[in-house]
């Protein structure tokens, strides 16, 4: 019969979590099976303790009889603080079989309480270091140990960001922690396994401290500080010996303090270090720190302090030099070959002294001049001086830069060129495990997808952010709200935005407004139509696509509280037609000198309104909250009406001549019937009457595609998207984009730039198309109807001559989708793979069961088809799980 594996085991959808907080668990688990049709009917988990001892389990849930494979509950003692727990799963399917037990999987807890911390937070004694001074501060003790270490786990948490060091190592690969966090209300603490870098003996603990996004310059409000003016530490090392004894070293008054090579180093701006004033070993058990400062302790609250919840931050990837240039203007630049976000590693020998800058910028003028004027007041630049001593090897600490380009000043043998193999550009983002793949015929497209994906890397770094390189960089809510599906397509985005998500919730207004960005810098400005509906949308899309109903349920009352603002803005509850609004910004329809498009901003913000009132209710029923049902669903009723009578004329026209509008209308189920249908072909005509190119900003284009492709207008979405001319997704690639840009014109066709004040080469928002290449174009979609991909949809639509074939892959909660399509010969062909456990719905344009054929057996017949039917549209198949061609002739 084959047999039936359980695999990949996951604890709140992270795999062996170290350091996770003290809520009851949720595992999740994925079948392989080689057979056909294969349905889970029963799990069972088993949970031991830290000496992996199944025989005598913490928990045992013995069969219980379920389908369930995500999200499955924990029904044992709660967890206990810093303490592993092991687990297994074995399954039984629907053909009778049983299978093994896993391999064993694992989490561990870190502190759960506030009173568990022995730390105090530090900071250099201001009489010995300038708390305001710009140099990083080094803060170190030294310690004896008197026996065998067993194990041994640091908890450490910054009030800036900060590396770790034990013995003179760094403590894992993790850069800028704690990470952006709404410090005053929630900062997040890192655990970290230490256990081989102790020793018997003497033995020392290090920490390096830089402003970060806590104390240092954030955003063009040129202003420093937001948070906190003096940066602080936070550390504790748990060491349990082989005899079950435990000796705990904390941050204390004991430590000392001071400053070392880092002079300067701002998120924005870049670092300065001299490698002259290194101090070799200093966090070493026998380094002489006599000379060393004392610190302070500082009265700072502990209950605001989580268990990391995001992945971390890392180098993810290297990438050499493609080219070296010199400008016009004799500049000595490196080309990376692709626009990213990092920095820059060196490797030279040179005099001590020696003063070697980089500048980072994304684009070259059309002269081939280097240019830095799209970063406002950003600097952008590094400088590394030489100590003189054989190769030395840097990379800044403390900051990233969003650059293609670099300018390289005082390398020694500069006036030649520079030599490429001494500079590697090192990938920063936050570590989230990539989940879907996009291809198809044409190259073009291709590019699209691939500048999608590196726009995503490069924006989420910790916070989603809007853009990575001048002086702003912050998590701007409409641009995490409109890109959200196809980030969650590209990676696993779960843990990133259930931690932002959290910080949004902490921020929002005591009335429901939602700043604009999140975490919150802007001094209050709050609640645009489009920005803050990111608190109902981006929940919504977390829990049907990882079907992550805790998420759904914590967030609720955020969820509530913004339709609720918004119901009570303006005289008419259910029109919103107050308050400031970005409107469709940078909608080409714009007046002349305006950001903000030509559609309506009450259109827009009204439009929003029902639409997020609606995503509560559907959230409620999903929760099973039987009065928000009522309450919303009733809101959202009587919302669309108001939107009829104020937007739509008797005769079915909408009141706004504008793609947007007629966008927002059709997504949203605004209108029915035969004024759909009007409303639907209005807008094929605006394109059309347009050249078929598109006038639509941040709130038009990311539904433009969905809405033409579902309203019987597929071919012209097609043309939208194969579209080469200004403006145009692929006019950015043709002028050698390698990642979104913020204006379908950055670079104009005569190679000049759009203004200087706002014109990121990084700027995902666009990217959104992304969304529709994988749910229309290769047609892997979910069903509505089950979170998670329990039930997928399997239905491509076709690109004629210009588009013959495209592929997705997605590696769901449950394991990996595929969908994919292709002419071969007189025949289209079609494959999917559905993954054990769960099934899905085919649907193949065109194609009838008589001539329907899978794997050359009559399709209806096939094994693993559970329905077929022939339909208006093509053929209808619910397939299980496993591999599946299907071919039938072209019409």
């Amino acid at each position: 019969m084959g047999e039936l594996l359980v695999k990949a085991l996951t604890i709140n959808g992270k795999t062996n979590p170290l350091g996770t907080d003290g809520a009851a668990p949720r595992f999740g688990w994925k079948l392989e099976s080689e057979r056909r049709g294969t349905m889970q009917t029963a799990y069972r988990i088993q949970v031991a303790g830290a000496d992996g001892d199944f025989g005598k389990p913490v928990w045992d849930s013995g069969r219980v009889e379920s389908d369930r494979s995500i999200e499955a509950a924990y029904g044992g003692p709660k967890p206990a603080s810093r303490t592993r727990y092991h687990f297994r799963v074995k399954v039984w399917d629907n053909f009778g079989r049983e299978s093994d037990w896993s391999e064993t999987a694992w989490w561990e807890t870190a502190l759960l309480s506030a009173d568990e911390w022995k730390a105090k937070w530090i900071t250099p004694d201001p009489a010995g270091i300038d708390p305001l001074a710009e140099p990083a501060f080094l803060l170190r003790k030294s310690f004896e140990l008197r026996g065998k270490v067993r194990s041994a786990r640091i908890y450490a948490t910054g009030l800036g960001v900060y590396d770790l060091y034990v013995n003179g190592d760094k403590v894992g690969d993790d850069l800028l922690a704690p990470g952006w966090t709404s410090y005053r209300k929630r900062l997040q603490f890192q655990t970290c396994d230490v256990t081989g870098k102790l020793r018997y003996g003497p033995n020392g603990i290090g920490i390096m401290l830089a402003n970060g996004w806590y104390k240092g310059e954030l955003t063009w409000l040129n202003k420093k500080q937001l948070y906190g003016n003096r940066r602080a530490a936070l550390v504790q090392l748990h060491v349990s010996y082989s005899d079950g004894t435990e000796e705990v070293v904390a941050t204390d008054p004991t430590w000392t303090a001071t400053t070392g090579p880092i002079l300067y180093s701002e998120i924005y701006h870049g670092e300065t270090y001299d490698a002259r004033l290194e101090l070799p070993g200093w966090s070493k058990g026998d380094y002489d720190a006599s000379d060393w400062k004392p610190v302070v302790p500082v009265d700072l609250p502990l209950s605001v302090l989580v268990p990391q919840e995001n992945w971390p931050t890392r180098v993810t990837e290297r990438i050499r030099p493609a080219a070296f240039i010199r400008t016009p203007s004799g500049d000595a630049v490196l080309d990376m070959g692709q626009n990213m976000v990092g920095r820059i590693r060196l490797a030279v020998e040179a005099p001590a002294g020696t003063r070697i800058r980089l500048q980072h910028a994304e684009v070259l003028d059309k002269d081939g001049h280097f240019y830095t004027g799209n970063l406002r007041s950003a600097k952008q630049t590094v400088e590394y001086i030489a100590k003189g001593e054989g190769t030395e090897s840097y990379a800044p600490y403390f900051t990233f830069q969003g650059f293609r380009y670099v300018k390289v000043e005082g390398y020694p043998g500069d006036g030649a060129e520079l030599p490429l193999d001494r500079f590697v550009g090192e990938v920063i983002h936050s570590d989230v495990p990539r989940t879907g793949e996009f291809e198809c015929s044409h190259e073009l497209v291709n590019r699209l997808q691939r500048n999608i994906v590196w726009g995503q890397r490069g924006n989420f770094l910790d916070v989603p952010t809007d853009c990575p390189q001048r002086d702003e960089r912050l998590g701007w809510t409409g641009d995490a709200q409109v890109f959200v599906w196809t980030a969650a397509f590209n990676y696993n985005v779960g843990p990133f935005f259930r931690k932002w998500l959290r910080d949004l919730a902490a921020d929002q207004k005591p009335d429901g407004g939602v700043p604009f960005v999140i975490p919150d810098v802007l001094d209050g400005d709050h609640s645009s139509a489009a920005w803050g509906d990111a608190a109902v949308i981006v929940p919504w899309a977390m829990y049907r696509i990882y079907g992550d109903k805790e998420l759904l349920a914590e967030q609720f009352d955020s969820m509530k509280a913004w339709v609720d603002y918004i119901r009570a803005q303006g005289e008419n509850e259910f029109l919103w037609n107050t308050g400031f609004h970005f409107g469709d910004w940078l909608g080409l329809d714009a007046k002349e000198n305006s950001y903000v498009g030509a559609t309506p901003r009450d259109l827009i913000a009204t439009a929003f309104f029902a639409y997020s009132a609606r995503l509560v209710r559907d959230a409620a029923v999903e929760l099973g909250r039987a009065e928000d049902v009522r309450t919303y669903g009733e809101l959202h009723q009587r919302v669309v009406a108001a939107f009829r009578d104020e937007f739509v004329t008797p005769s079915g026209r909408l009141a706004a001549p504008t793609q947007t509008a007629h966008v927002l209308a059709l997504m949203f189920d605004l209108v029915e019937g035969k004024v759909r249908e009007r409303v639907a072909r209005d807008l094929n005509r605006l394109i059309a009457d347009n050249d078929y190119h598109l006038t639509t900003g941040f709130v038009g284009t990311p539904y433009l595609c969905h809405v033409l492709s579902d309203n019987g207008y597929h071919d012209t979405a097609l043309k939208l998207l194969l579209q080469e001319s200004y403006p145009s997704w692929l006019y950015s690639v043709l002028q050698g984009a390698t990642t979104i840009w913020e204006h379908w014109d950055g670079i104009k066709p005569d190679g000049s730039f759009w203004s200087d004040d706002m014109n990121s080469f990084n700027h995902y928002a666009y990217g959104a198309i992304g969304d529709w290449l994988y749910r229309v174009v290769a047609g892997l979609d979910s069903d509505p109807r089950e979170p998670a991909y329990k039930r997928s949809r399997i239905r491509p639509r076709f690109g004629g001559e210009r588009l013959t074939s495209a592929r997705a892959r997605f590696d769901s909660p449950y394991g990996r989708i595929e969908a994919s399509w292709r002419a071969e010969g007189g025949a289209r062909v079609v494959e999917a793979v559905v993954p054990p456990n769960t099934t899905a719905e085919v649907l193949l344009r065109g194609a009838t069961l008589d001539k329907l054929r899978e794997s050359g057996r009559a399709a209806a017949d096939a094994d693993g088809v559970l329905t077929a039917a022939d339909t208006a549209e093509g053929a209808l198949l619910t397939v299980g799980s496993g591999s599946y061609r299907f071919e039938y002739p072209l019409a």
